[in-house]
C-alpha cells in the first residue's frame, strides 16, 4: 500500500491532550474557582468493527437489539463481547520518567534530554535524545538540578540528535536510578507537551496499572483504558489474562519518509515472551475460543512470534516488524486499538487487523462523531464476525 492512504486531516480539537475524566469546579479558600480533574480511564469513547459482516456499532442498544442514538458504548462494554475462558493479551511494559530538562555549563541553555536506555550500569552511561541538538557537543556539561550534583557529559554523538551521557553521580546504582527518575516526567509525546506541560498527575496517568517490567519509553497506549474495577470484572467473568513484554520506544511516531510502505524500515524494539504466557494463549486457541490483542505493540510482539501452527511461542530478543495492509495475521482473532494520527505505523497496523475500508470508514465516522485520538484518546475493539 501507499503512505497516502492514510492520510487525512485531524482537527487538533479531536487531540485528546488528557485520559477520559470528569471534571470539579470548586471555590478555595480564597474565592477563587478551582478544577478538579478525575481521571475515569475505562469510560472512553468504543466503537465496535465486526470485520465479517463489516459493520461498526457506536451506540449502546436498548431491549429491541436497536441502537440509542446519541448513547455512546464506552469502553466498559468491551466485556460484553467476551465470554468465560477467553484471553486478553497485554503488554506489560512499564514507562520510565525519560524527560528530563538541564542546563548547559557556562550558557545556561535550556537542553531537553529524553533518555532512550542504559548503556552501560556501572558506568552509568545512556543513549538519549537531546533537543535543541545543534548545541550540544562531545565534551558538553549538563546540570540538572540547582544543587549541581546531578551532572552528565556527552561523550559521543550517535545521530544527529542522539548522544551518549555519562553521568558524574557516585552512589549505588538504586540510589542514583532513583534520583534520576525523580527528576524526569511522564514522557508524553510531543504533539500534547507542545500544547500543555506535563503534570505529576501524568506519571500515573501514562502508565498502565498492570505495568511491570519497565524499559518503555512511550506507554502502550491501548492498555491505559483499563481499571482495576474493569479487570477485576473480567477476572470474575472467567477471562485469562496472558502479560508479554514489549518495550515501546519511539520509532512508531517517526516520519515515514517513503510512499511505498514495503520500503520504510522500523525501529527494533526489545520484547520478552514466557513460557506461561504461550500456555495460556496455546490453550485459549485450542480450546477454541477468543484470544484479543490489547494494542498494536501486543499485535507486533505476538505476530513476531507466532509459529506456522499458529501457537504463541517463547522469544526473547528483539523485533523491527512492520505490519501494514495486507497481511495475513497467525495469532489473535480480535484487537482494542486507539484512534491514531494520520499516516502513522499504528492506524497502519489497525487497518491491517481490521480490513483497510472498514477501519478507514471507521476513522471517519470517528471524525465526525468527536472521538479523541491518540494516546489517551478513544478506543475501537475489532471483532472477527
Amino acid at each position: 500500500m501507499k503512505l497516502s492512504q492514510f492520510k487525512f486531516k485531524l482537527p487538533e480539537e479531536q487531540l485528546a491532550l488528557y485520559p477520559h475524566h470528569i471534571e470539579h469546579t470548586f471555590t478555595n479558600d480564597e474565592g477563587e474557582e478551582e478544577t478538579f480533574r478525575l481521571t475515569r480511564r475505562d469510560e472512553c469513547k468504543l466503537m465496535v468493527l465486526h470485520r465479517q459482516s463489516k459493520t461498526i456499532d457506536m451506540f449502546k442498544k436498548d431491549e429491541k437489539g436497536q441502537p440509542i442514538e446519541g448513547d455512546f458504548l464506552d469502553f466498559r462494554n468491551v466485556l460484553d463481547y467476551f465470554d468465560e475462558d477467553d484471553t486478553f493479551v497485554f503488554n506489560d511494559t512499564k514507562v520510565f520518567p525519560a524527560r528530563l530538562y538541564g542546563t548547559k555549563e557556562k550558557t545556561d541553555a535550556k537542553i531537553e534530554v529524553f533518555l532512550l536506555r542504559e548503556l552501560n550500569e556501572e558506568m552509568r552511561l545512556w543513549d538519549v535524545l537531546v533537543e535543541p541538538a545543534r548545541k550540544i557537543r562531545i565534551g558538553n556539561k549538563l546540570f540538572f538540578d540547582d544543587s549541581g550534583t546531578m551532572v552528565a557529559e556527552v561523550i559521543d554523538n550517535t545521530t544527529s540528535r542522539g548522544r551518549t551521557l555519562r553521568f558524574l553521580y557516585d552512589c549505588p546504582h538504586d540510589e542514583f536510578k532513583r534520583e534520576l527518575y525523580a527528576l524526569g516526567e511522564a514522557p508524553l509525546p510531543h504533539y500534547i507537551v507542545d500544547r500543555r506541560k506535563a503534570t505529576p498527575e501524568d506519571l500515573d496517568d501514562f502508565q498502565c496499572i498492570y505495568a511491570k517490567n519497565e524499559g518503555a519509553v512511550t506507554a502502550p497506549a491501548t492498555g491505559l483504558h483499563f481499571s482495576r474495577e474493569l479487570m477485576k470484572r473480567m477476572e470474575i467473568r472467567g477471562i485469562n489474562f496472558a502479560f508479554i513484554t514489549l518495550h515501546c520506544a519511539l520509532g512508531n511516531f517517526h516520519d515515514i519518509e517513503v510512499e511505498d510502505l514495503t520500503k520504510h524500515k522500523m525501529d527494533s524494539e526489545q520484547m520478552i515472551i514466557r513460557a506461561d504466557a504461550c500456555d495460556i494463549v496455546n490453550a485459549t486457541k485450542a480450546s477454541g475460543h477468543h484470544v484479543c490483542a490489547v494494542g498494536t505493540s501486543v499485535i507486533k510482539a505476538t505476530e513476531t512470534a507466532v509459529g506456522t501452527d499458529g501457537m504463541l511461542k517463547e522469544y526473547d530478543g528483539w523485533t523491527n516488524k512492520f505490519i501494514f495492509p495486507p497481511y495475513e495475521f497467525g495469532l489473535a482473532d480480535s484487537m482494542i486499538a486507539n484512534f491514531y494520527h494520520p499516516l502513522s505505523t499504528l492506524l497502519m497496523s489497525t487497518a491491517a487487523f481490521g480490513g483497510y475500508d472498514l477501519v478507514m470508514e471507521a476513522y471517519d465516522m470517528a471524525l465526525k462523531n468527536d472521538y479523541k485520538f491518540g494516546c489517551y484518546g478513544d478506543a475501537m475493539l475489532i471483532l472477527n464476525d
